[in-house]
């Protein structure tokens, strides 16, 4: 059995370069592998066809195994539940984070954020777009769109990167998870008292199956909406303005039309998916690609490597704008389906339409190569640009 560091030459947190080259060769020769790391033995698939067909398959492959996981310091949340559970308890975030919230004025406050984030920089004439503006951008929407204080979204990034750190660093996310309940539960008490138009709000007034929910639900579904919220969609536009910059024709047309701008979103998703695994557990004895897998066993269904199989997607290590890829499983299939993909996409775009419109001529800093890194989860450390003041 083998351990990621054995596999990719880094740990699931580690910046490594280039798992694809390890994806390809597993597509290939083991399709299904027994793996080893913190939480135990886990089975990693890595076909399009066979994680796709998993994740539509809760009754064999089932959510719970998130508890195993994220879940010791999040508290149970909607990514371990099932069936009407998981359904009345995502009732409950979604409301938040439709297109129709964005239409009642979620999306002007988006873009609002990205421009007071452009305009600490614009008349530099250079930046690091992740440290200055990708990096902090989506933990202002996420802290905004539940009723967190806007000055403290700082502290909450830090505590939300560390909370997904657990698997590598457990007192520190253990910390973490703790200081999130110390800081929000004097915030829950005020909305308790006094509700107002945010998330957290609906969240401690809300019933299900009328019955309030207990603060330690709330605090469970802030736990994992904060890093849900901030750490993947940092990384989505990140590594869109990455695949932009380093593919001038692609671009050159996202200036050129900017609905154009929408497929880039999703090329990343397939080409660069920030997330790139997602944890089921075998409720049965259950063979997939002729690899027996025993009942309580972890699965991994490999998002970056299906997003990447090459009998699904021809040329797949290309970024191509035109390939349109409708069918990427970036956001996961079937009823775990990322509840935040709207709004995820939304602060996607605006960011990139943001960044084109005040940064003219953008071009990568070539004196300071970057690159898309990462394992578990993947997008440029750092984005050093140039553009015309």
């Amino acid at each position: 059995m083998t351990t990621s560091t054995e596999l990719f030459g880094g740990t699931m947190l580690s910046p490594v370069p280039d798992p694809y080259s390890v994806y390809r060769r597993l597509r290939r020769e083991q399709p299904v592998i027994r793996t080893r790391n913190l939480l135990g033995e886990d089975h990693l698939v890595t076909r399009y066809n066979d994680v796709v067909a998993l994740l539509k398959d809760p009754e064999r492959f089932s959510s719970r195994g998130n508890a195993r996981g994220i879940g010791i310091v999040m508290g149970r949340t909607i990514l371990e539940m099932e069936g009407k559970e998981h359904l009345r308890h995502r009732k409950l975030v979604t409301p938040f984070l439709t297109p129709r919230a964005l239409r009642d004025g979620l999306e002007a406050t988006i873009a609002a954020i990205a421009h007071a984030l452009i305009d600490s920089f614009v008349a530099d004439g250079h930046a690091d777009l992740v440290a200055q503006f990708t990096f902090t951008f989506p933990i202002r929407v996420i802290t905004h769109v539940i009723g967190i204080p806007m000055e403290d979204y700082a502290a909450f990034h830090r505590w939300a990167l560390d909370l997904i750190s657990v698997g590598e660093d457990p007192p520190r996310g253990f910390a973490a998870s703790q200081r999130i309940v110390d800081y929000l539960r004097p915030v829950l008490d005020a909305r308790k008292a006094e509700p107002r138009d945010d998330l957290l709000s609906a969240l401690v007034h809300a019933e299900v199956e009328g019955q309030r929910l207990e603060d330690e639900e709330v605090l469970s579904f802030l736990r994992l909406l904060v890093p849900a919220g901030a750490e993947t969609t940092y990384r989505l536009i990140g590594s869109a303005l990455f695949a932009l910059l380093t593919t001038p024709q692609a671009l050159e047309a996202v200036r050129a039309d900017r609905s154009q701008v929408d497929w880039a979103i999703e090329e990343t998703l397939r080409w660069e998916a920030p997330v790139q695994y997602v944890s089921r557990e075998a409720t049965e004895p259950v063979t997939v690609a002729g690899v027996e897998i025993p009942a309580g066993s972890l699965v991994s269904a490999c998002i970056g490597s299906a997003n990447r199989d090459e009998t699904h997607f021809p040329d797949p290590d290309r970024f191509d704008l035109y390939r349109k890829p409708e069918d990427h499983v970036a956001f996961g299939f079937g009823e775990h389906f990322c509840a935040g993909s709207h709004l995820a996409r939304a602060e996607a775009k605006i960011a990139l339409n943001a960044l084109l419109d005040r940064l003219p001529n953008l071009r990568l800093d070539a004196s300071q190569p970057s690159q898309v890194v990462g394992l578990a989860f993947r997008s440029p450390a750092h984005l050093p640009v140039f553009f015309d003041r």
